[in-house]
This record gives C-alpha cells, structure tokens and sequence, in this order.
C-alpha cells in the first residue's frame, strides 16, 4: 500500500465517522502535507581525464513533515555549450526522512569531443557552460509533489599537460646494439589529478628513424605534480652505428620525438625534439 492510500484510508475512516464530505477529506489531507524544497549545493567534477568528465550536481531535499517521503520520479536533460549530453539517474527507492533531509546527486557524463568541433580548441577554454532542465516528483499522501530543476553554471576545462624532453643519452653501447634513453618529464596543469595512459611514438636520431617506444601506464598525475618517465630505446647495430655516427659530430644530431599521449578516450600529438652531442 503507498503512502496516499495510506492517508486516504485512514481519512476515509476518521471522516465516515464524524460525517465529513470527500471534499472534507481532501481538504484535510492537502492541508496535512507541507511541500518539501529542493536546494542546489553545488557542482564537482569527477572521473576528469582529458577527453572526458562527469559532472555531478549536489541537490539537497527538506522534507518538512512529520512523515517520511520517497523521491518518485526525475526527469532533466543537461546541457554543454549548448549540446546535450548523457544524463544519469540517483540510486532507485531514495527516501527523505520525516522532518530530515536527503542528498541527491544527479550525474552527467560529457565527452568532450561531443561539446566541440576541434577537441585540442576547447581544452584551451578555461570554463565551460552547463544548463540542467527538469523536474523531481515526491511521492506524498497527496499525490505526486513536483519540484523544477532548473540550474546553469561553468565547470574547469582540463588542461593538456607539458611534455619536456631532457637530453637524451646513449646507454649499454656494444658491438651489436644501444640504448637510447629519452628521460621526459610530464606535468600536470590543472588543480585535479589527471590520468596518463601512456606516451608512444617514433624516434629519429639525425633525419634517421631508429625506433619506437611506448610508455607503461603512468596512471593518475597528482594536481600541478610533474611525473618524471623515462624511455628506453633499444637500437639494433645498424641503427646504432647511425646514431652514434650522428651524435658524433661536431655539432651533434637532433633527437626527435613524435608522439602521442593517451588519456581516456583521448590522445594527442607531441612534438619533442633536443639537440644531442655525443657523451652529453
């Protein structure tokens, strides 16, 4: 039995007995229910990578009556620089204890390469704007009590992190092979952790490619943290006897880096290059 028919019963009964009409009986139970408020707290971000985020906005529910209450229904669409985007739901059966509060969080996931037509152009933004549209219906022993949601604001736009490469050097030279190694140092710009899947690419030594590497999974960068990583570059004899030849010379060789970093469902090119002396 829901809570109207509840109320409604137990109305019937009182009423039969003092002789009351059912406009009396609404009448009572419209004025014995108070309408609970909805109060918008705020906005955080959540699962932030570089090509994605989700957006959760904190609401609270008063219920001022001496009886417990049920969020029904919610229903709302959100928006990011005017696209909409996929919109989630609060866990099922949250109740709003009598004279209390309850929290509901209402969760949207934005890709951003689904807000704008260049994704490199909107990680350049500081902000971006959000509109969130709909409704709450709590369940009362009156029926359905409809609470508007209607909200706009701005979230942080994650920023790409800096790549550096420091000088790189030859390491365990033999007859057959060396090692290249690339240190680079990753830094993270903005003031919440960003994950890293990984940094791969192809390495030339003097206008010759010699290889590729790939980076393990960096994982998370800690908010304004730089993370160091270190690449090492196996050369076979041909390609070390180019790059040693290369780096030999007077002037040295360019070592040249053309990546890409990897973070969620995104990836972006980089271009890193240094100019290298042989034992430097």
């Amino acid at each position: 039995m829901t809570l109207q028919k509840a109320f409604c019963c137990l109305a019937v009964v009182t009423l039969a007995v003092s002789g009351s009409s059912c406009a009396a009986i609404q009448a009572l139970l419209t004025g014995s229910v108070k309408k609970p408020t909805l109060t918008f707290k705020s906005a955080s971000l959540a699962n932030v990578s570089l090509g994605d985020a989700t957006i959760n906005l904190n609401y609270r529910l008063d219920n001022p009556n001496p009886f417990g209450l049920s969020l029904a229904t919610v229903q709302y669409e959100f928006l990011v620089e005017g696209h909409q985007v996929v919109a989630g739901q609060p866990p099922n059966g949250l109740t709003i204890p009598a004279s209390g509060s309850a929290d509901v969080v209402l969760p949207a996931n934005v890709k951003f390469a689904e807000v704008a037509p260049v994704l490199e152009t909107f990680l350049t933004k500081d902000e971006a704007a959000y509109t969130a549209k709909g409704a709450f219906g709590v369940e009362t022993p009156i029926g359905i009590i409809t609470l508007p949601i209607e909200h706009s604001g701005t979230f942080p736009v994650p920023k790409l992190p800096t790549v550096e490469l420091q000088p790189p050097q030859l390491a365990e030279v033999t007859l057959t092979s060396a090692t290249l190694q690339l240190p680079l140092v990753v830094t993270n710009r903005n003031a919440f952790p960003i994950p890293i899947s990984g940094v791969s690419g192809a390495v030339s030594v003097g206008g010759s490619r010699v290889g590729t590497v790939s980076s393990p999974d960096i994982g998370a960068i800690g908010p304004q943290s730089t993370v160091p990583v270190m690449l090492p570059v196996r050369l076979d004899f041909a390609q070390a006897a180019t790059a040693v030849m290369a780096l030999q010379r007077p002037g040295g060789a360019m070592v040249v880096f053309d990546a890409e970093i990897r973070s969620g469902p995104a990836k972006f090119p980089v271009h890193l290059q240094q100019n290298v002396r042989a034992g430097r």
